[in-house]
């Protein structure tokens, strides 16, 4: 069984290795978290040939260039290219993603739904990735920009709890976060539902109490 975790990429040097439309995926998903990401392929297709944010370098993997990675991903129709480049990941203690390839990954993606913030993965440890894209089909439609919307609300009020409290880890959010709060959302009702977080958390107590103590 495999250890799910979240990357922190920003600013980490990442290298792809591939240049088709497996490896512009990739690369997609790793711009936008904020990688900096090398492609090494003779060719590429012209999302990553023409993309000023991709370094290029248009030529052959070469044996132990992993090891100047944070991290590095191999999407190539040859299996020896996959297994130097996940030999060369052992070695340096790099972690190595090889697509459709798993006896030469040493991580596997899982199938992620974004809404805003909120990030929904699934994962079938790599057993099978149709099953896991049936799944995020169903996610997908379950889930919506208001659960979006709502997080944003919560990190807010959390934020609040914790510069007036000392802490975030406070009994209401148990009782609060339900199907209501989350239609009160959709429907546009921001200010109804954070009135009702802060009066869980006793926020709404706390504020009223220091306006009366301010008051002359």
């Amino acid at each position: 069984m495999s250890y799910a975790v979240n990357l922190v990429l920003t600013g980490q040097r990442v290298l792809v290795v591939g240049g088709g439309a497996v490896a512009a995926r990739k690369v997609t998903g790793l711009l936008e978290a904020g990688a900096v990401v090398t492609v090494v392929a003779p060719d590429a297709v012209p999302e990553l040939a023409d993309d000023p944010d991709v370094r290029w370098h248009r030529r052959e993997y070469r044996r132990g260039e992993a090891a100047s990675y944070r991290l590095v991903f191999t999407a190539t129709s040859d299996p020896a290219v996959n297994a130097q480049v996940a030999r060369d990941g052992r070695a340096a203690n790099v972690f190595v993603n090889s697509a459709d390839d798993p006896s030469n990954c040493s991580f596997t993606l899982p199938a992620v739904v974004r809404r805003g913030n909120l990030q929904l993965a699934v994962s079938t440890n790599g057993r099978s990735p149709a099953f896991a894209a049936w799944l995020r089909e169903q996610l997908e439609a379950a889930y919506t920009d208001a659960h979006a919307r709502l997080l944003d609300l919560l990190g807010e009020v959390r934020s609040e709890a914790r510069a007036r409290f000392g802490t975030s880890e406070l009994p209401g959010w148990a009782d609060v976060i339900d199907d209501d709060l989350l239609a009160a959302v959709a429907a546009g009702r921001d200010d109804e539902a954070r009135a009702r977080v802060r009066t869980a958390l006793g926020l709404a107590h706390v504020a009223q109490h220091v306006a009366h103590e301010a008051a002359p």
